[in-house]
């Protein structure tokens, strides 16, 4: 069976509905099936399954889930939206940018796109509609801020390129920093000129801040001092070599336990059972599509699908700079209908070789690709932050991704910056 006829049956699977992960297993055994001398059996599809998910790195992933979810159900995201609200509210486009900042550093809390969205969005999006923002910009503008959760480390998809790759996952926590910082702030610019053209409720935003600065900056400072404490803590340990992602991931679950038990009194004891129950059947079509893209992958590699891809690029894109924006433009396509962890895991063995031929470093390539996927998120048709903030508000997925088209922009401008200068991601790194 030939690699064109693999993929074709894939796209069909998919089309027709079937879940990405029994799409993956069933195009995994068909060629050892229509050919018993091929070496990928069934057996050896089931073993490279299991064999892949026996990672320690993998662990990383499941405890940064968990970890996120314990600070939704916490109240740890409106902690962090007062402290910077406090700090920037009286501003032009001072609370849509404290939205972005708090996106920020959710996403150093739970590594996760979809999970920021809804942690942040849950919160904030009443808010700015209430001081008079409009609702489908207010919408936009959580579920375009939330992509931050996978860039800024630590972040799930990292975990999940550095399995494929090879790559040191701490090094991709760190070369993420800039990124995410340069993203994030020009969505701050975006957010500015657009509150300057359509004007703010000024009367409102007063009584909104106003009520943060009667508290005062000590008391603001004091109920948020722990939610600004867990980025610090969690990233801290992993870059000081205190302890590695997956320790950090550990320690980040029982931070986040000790502080919405016992300092903010958020959760009780009995609602640890249904966040346990939440974690597994968040983290579960996870590990089944890693075990299935694994698995993939694995037979792509003996049908030696990488290197016929690989060579057919490289004779027809010689140019170190048409190939990228090929490749970005590729990865674009793909984030619009394929969900980040199966696209990782599936093309980064295809597609390192190919830049690492033209000399793009490998923890560079991860950025690249990560930043790709992430735009994907609030992208039709499978963009998962859209789907997100559409159940937060009941606006139509369509009518938020218009009104996120301009963040998009402004995105893809970080993209190309983050692609042709490399020292973006790698100067931390020097």
């Amino acid at each position: 069976m030939s690699s064109i006829v693999v993929f074709i049956l894939f796209i069909i699977c998919l089309l027709i509905a079937i879940p990405v992960s029994i799409s993956l297993g069933i195009v995994s055994v068909l060629p050892g099936a229509f050919d018993p001398s091929f070496t990928a059996s069934g057996t050896y599809v089931i073993r490279s399954m299991l064999g892949g998910l026996d990672s320690f790195p993998l662990l990383a992933v499941p405890m940064f889930v968990l970890s996120g979810i314990i600070m939704a159900r916490g109240g740890i995201s409106r902690k962090l939206f007062d402290v910077f609200a406090f700090f920037m509210g009286k501003r032009t486009a001072g609370m849509p940018c404290a939205v972005v900042v708090t996106c920020l550093f959710y996403g150093a809390i739970s590594g996760s796109g979809p999970a920021t969205v809804a942690a942040v969005g849950s919160m904030t999006i009443p808010i700015l509609i209430e001081m008079g923002y409009d609702k489908k910009f207010s919408t936009a503008l959580v579920a375009v801020a939330g992509g931050l959760g996978v860039i800024i480390p630590p972040s799930i998809p990292f975990i999940m390129y550095g399995m494929a790759s090879g790559a040191s996952v701490s090094d991709l926590f760190i070369a993420g920093v800039i990124p995410g910082l340069l993203i994030g702030g020009l969505l701050m610019i975006y957010a500015f000129f657009y509150c300057k053209k359509n004007g703010e409720d000024q009367q409102k935003k007063e009584a909104m801040v106003g009520e943060l600065h009667e508290k005062g900056f000590l008391k603001v400072l004091k109920e948020s001092s722990f939610a600004l404490l867990s980025p610090v803590i969690i990233l801290g340990c992993i870059y000081t070599g205190i302890a590695s992602p997956t320790e950090a991931a550990v320690i980040s679950v029982f931070y986040a336990l000790l502080i919405s038990l016992f300092i903010y009194r958020s959760i009780k004891v009995r609602d640890i059972w249904s966040i346990l129950v939440e974690s597994i059947r968040t983290y579960a079509p996870i590990l089944f599509i890693l075990a299935a893209s694994i698995a993939f992958s694995r037979v792509l590699t003996l049908m030696q699908v990488p290197q016929d891809i690989s060579t057919w690029i490289l004779s027809h894109f010689t140019n170190k700079i048409v190939l990228l924006l090929v490749i970005n433009l590729f990865l674009l396509i793909v984030g619009m209908v394929m969900d980040t962890t199966p696209a990782i895991l599936i093309l980064t063995p295809i597609l390192l070789p190919i830049v690492e031929a033209v000399g793009v470093d490998p923890i560079h390539f991860g950025i690249i690709m990560v930043v790709n996927l992430a735009i994907g998120f609030v992208t039709p048709p499978i963009g998962v932050n859209l789907f997100v903030a559409s159940s937060l508000t009941d606006l139509s997925v369509m009518e938020i991704a218009r009104k996120a088209m301009p963040m998009i922009v402004y995105f893809l401008i970080a993209l190309l910056v983050i692609t042709f200068v490399p020292a973006v991601s790698l100067v931390l790194l020097s």
